[in-house]
Parts: C-alpha cells; sequence; structure tokens
C-alpha cells in the first residue's frame, strides 16, 4: 500500500467537508440578501486600501460589512472602520496561511447579515493556498500591484484562472518599475477573460470602472 494514501484521502476529506460548509455559508448569504467577496492578494498590493476606497465610494448607498484575514493584528479592522464599514470582524488565524470556511462561520456570529448589504473577506496575504478554500463568497477577486511585477500571471496561474475578476493596483508606479503590461495580458488572457481594472488606491485614478462592475453584480 502506498505510504502516503492515508494522508492523500484525509486531505480530500478535509476539502470536501469545506467544501459543504461553504454551499451551506452561500446559502445562508442567499437568503439574506447579501452579496460576498472573496478578495485574494499578496501582502501589500493593497487588498485594504481597495476596500476602503471602495467604502468610501459606496457607504451612502449599501451598508458594506468586512471579515478581516490576518496571521495576527487588527490594524486593518480599525482601518475599514474608519473608512466607514457598517461592522468588521477580525479572523486571526495564528500561522494558517489562509482561510476557510468554518473560519468565516464563526465569525459570522459576530456579523448581523441582515444588516449588510455586501460583505468583502479580505483574506490571508497569499496567491497560493486561499486559491482552493471556497469561502462560500458569490465572486473571487484577485489584486496584484504594478509594484509586484508583470510576471504574476506567469507564476501564479491558478488564482487568475479562478477570479472572476482582476485588479492591478498602483499603476501609478508602473513607470518606475518597468512593469511590462504586454507581457502581463499575454499571459493573463491566456489564463482567462476576466475583467482587469486597473487603478490606483493612492491617487484615485481608475476607481470609477471597478466601482460600476462592483455595483452591477450586486
Amino acid at each position: 500500500m502506498d505510504p502516503n494514501l492515508k494522508i492523500i484521502q484525509v486531505a480530500r476529506r478535509v476539502q470536501a467537508d469545506n467544501d459543504a460548509l461553504a454551499r451551506q455559508l452561500r446559502q445562508r448569504f442567499n437568503t439574506a440578501g447579501v452579496h460576498v467577496v472573496n478578495l485574494i492578494a499578496a501582502p501589500g498590493a493593497g487588498k485594504t486600501s481597495l476596500i476602503c476606497r471602495t467604502i468610501e465610494h459606496l457607504r451612502d448607498r449599501y451598508r458594506i460589512g468586512v471579515l478581516e484575514g490576518d496571521i495576527a493584528g487588527s490594524i486593518d479592522t480599525r482601518q475599514v472602520l474608519a473608512a466607514g464599514a457598517c461592522d468588521a470582524v477580525q479572523i486571526n488565524t495564528g500561522g494558517t496561511c489562509h482561510l476557510e470556511a468554518r473560519m468565516i462561520a464563526d465569525a459570522l456570529q459576530q456579523l448581523n447579515l441582515k444588516a449588510l448589504d455586501l460583505l468583502f473577506i479580505e483574506n490571508v496575504g497569499n496567491l497560493i493556498c486561499p486559491t482552493h478554500w471556497d469561502l462560500g463568497a458569490h465572486h473571487t477577486i484577485c489584486l496584484v500591484s504594478a509594484a509586484e511585477g508583470h510576471d504574476k500571471p506567469l507564476k501564479y496561474p491558478a488564482i487568475f484562472a479562478r477570479s472572476d475578476a482582476v485588479i492591478l493596483n498602483k499603476i501609478d508606479l508602473a513607470p518606475l518599475c518597468d512593469f511590462d503590461r504586454s507581457s502581463f495580458y499575454r499571459h493573463l488572457r491566456a489564463l482567462t477573460q476576466a475583467p482587469v481594472f486597473e487603478l490606483s488606491c493612492r491617487t484615485g485614478e481608475g476607481l470609477t470602472p471597478w466601482i460600476t462592475w462592483l455595483t452591477n453584480v450586486l
């Protein structure tokens, strides 16, 4: 018998349990009338900045909540609340490199879904592990920054292939980083035809098309 067989079976069972709970969460969100967005990006790409900017644009039209995933700390939670989020819950994984459905279920005990229209899940900073864990969200958004380089679709194809939209942040820094747009889009379009929004959370450039797309899918 293959000595690794037991490990593979356990991993599959854990994933299946997660997916089953995620389906229950999605039904719960649907019943409450809350649209959920899972935001995945590497550390420092601008996840919290994007959420804050989005809240600032939409807080007068939608009741927005945030689940903040981090290894430790609560800095991002304070930032989104200051930006106008109706509610926010910090999820500290203590070392786990991604959020899982059970973590979302636990965090929802602290949220009143009936008081929200839109819920952002800011996943742990990582372009690998979060890709494969269903959290019950309606849309998965991959965010990368020009400062990270143009080769991210080539290096991390799975997250781009599975995302409903891609955000290219920090475009104001692109000229300083030798960011090759043609290479970025060539590798990206080999994986997906999902919409891409080029923007800068720092300057506000390009935010309107992203906000328009988001409100259209709500």
